[in-house]
């Protein structure tokens, strides 16, 4: 595995920590202390993003954890490829009966992968059920969320292709 170099480094913490920021601002939880919603990510190929060109893995165990009253999400790559697709990718974690944000829509298309559980799919308005295995769809500026319909935890990553500008 190859070793970031100091500049992919210092914007992947820049970039962890404005996810961190955004996710804790002003949204407590009375309960517990932890923001209600998940933050919605910086669209891909934002200013500052890496180019990502150097081959590496990821340790799930290594990927920094933002933990909110709906579950919990990992940040795990971000950047603009050498071919200039602009990317990002994350790892949520959703309990039963929660979505992680409001739906929404953006000029950045998106595909969600479910790993665990059930996922609802909106898809402009219309929900689609969706389990493991399964993917989902969201293409540019169509309204789109999710939510877990099942009773247990449920496991997906998003891959955010595009630039918002």
């Amino acid at each position: 595995m190859n070793a970031m170099n100091r500049r992919e480094l210092c914007v992947a913490l820049s970039s962890f920590a404005a996810l961190a920021a955004v996710a804790a601002d002003g949204q407590e939880h009375e309960a517990g202390g932890l923001p209600e919603v998940m933050a919605v990510p910086a669209p891909p190929g934002s200013a500052g993003d890496p180019v990502l060109a150097t081959p590496r893995s990821f340790r799930f165990e290594e990927l920094p954890v933002v933990k909110t009253a709906n579950g919990e999400t990992r940040a795990v790559i971000r950047g603009v490829l050498p071919s200039g697709e602009a990317v990002e990718m994350h790892e949520t974690t959703l309990l039963p009966g929660h979505m992680p944000h409001p739906p929404h829509q953006h000029k950045h298309s998106e595909f969600m992968l479910v790993r665990e559980g059930q996922m609802e799919f909106e898809n402009n308005g219309k929900p689609e059920r969706v389990g493991p295995g399964g993917v989902m769809f969201a293409t540019s500026n169509i309204l789109h969320g999710l939510k877990n319909v099942g009773e247990t935890p449920a496991n997906y990553f998003v891959i955010a292709i595009g630039r918002d500008t």
